[in-house]
């Protein structure tokens, strides 16, 4: 990780690798198939896996005002990570010229999350959420803006917002109709 962390995606070789990791290059091919295959793995540990040792559960289980709170502060936990945020980086700086790297991100965290989210949704009808992937979109993306304008782009040294506040106030707007209808 490291290695791409310091080099960039484009900058980051298998031979870098090796020697950064004191292996031959051949151990690493037989392991990971291609620099992609390891990129996979390290935004897998790094994202999904963190997550879920943080939750307990690779599923989302629990009452929704305890769970949804528990969720989102894991969430911003993990990417308020300084390893997180400088894969988050390159990811995002990289995308233009790897349009595939942005991809991959996409579907291992960004469309994962979101599904496990909505199928929690779905499975609470007592919230009566009437689009759970919609849902589920604006519940991670709230977070995901609140880390790119408080941590990416160092809003916190100017105007800093309390991350319960966030936390808060969405859990507001998603539990608001719990019970009624």
């Amino acid at each position: 990780m490291q290695v791409f962390l310091r080099h960039g995606y484009a900058g980051t070789s298998m031979d870098r690798v090796a020697a950064a990791s004191g292996v031959a290059k051949q151990t690493i091919y037989s392991h990971f198939q291609d620099k992609e295959g390891l990129f996979t793995i390290l935004i897998e540990r790094i994202t999904i896996q963190r997550l879920q040792t943080e939750l307990g559960s690779e599923t989302l289980q629990g009452e929704p005002d305890v769970l949804l709170r528990q969720l989102a502060k894991a969430f911003l936990n993990k990417m308020g990570d300084e390893e997180y945020l400088n894969l988050f980086r390159v990811v995002v700086g990289e995308s233009v010229r790897f349009p595939e790297l942005a991809q991959l991100y996409s579907r291992i965290v960004v469309q994962r999350g979101r599904s496990l989210i909505a199928d929690y949704f779905r499975s609470h009808p007592e919230l009566h959420i009437s689009d759970p992937e919609a849902t589920a979109h604006i519940f991670t993306g709230s977070l995901v803006s609140y880390i790119i304008s408080q941590k990416i782009l160092y809003g916190e040294q100017g105007v800093a917002l309390a991350p319960n506040r966030i936390v808060d106030a969405l859990l507001q707007l998603i539990l608001q109709n719990r019970d009624s209808g």
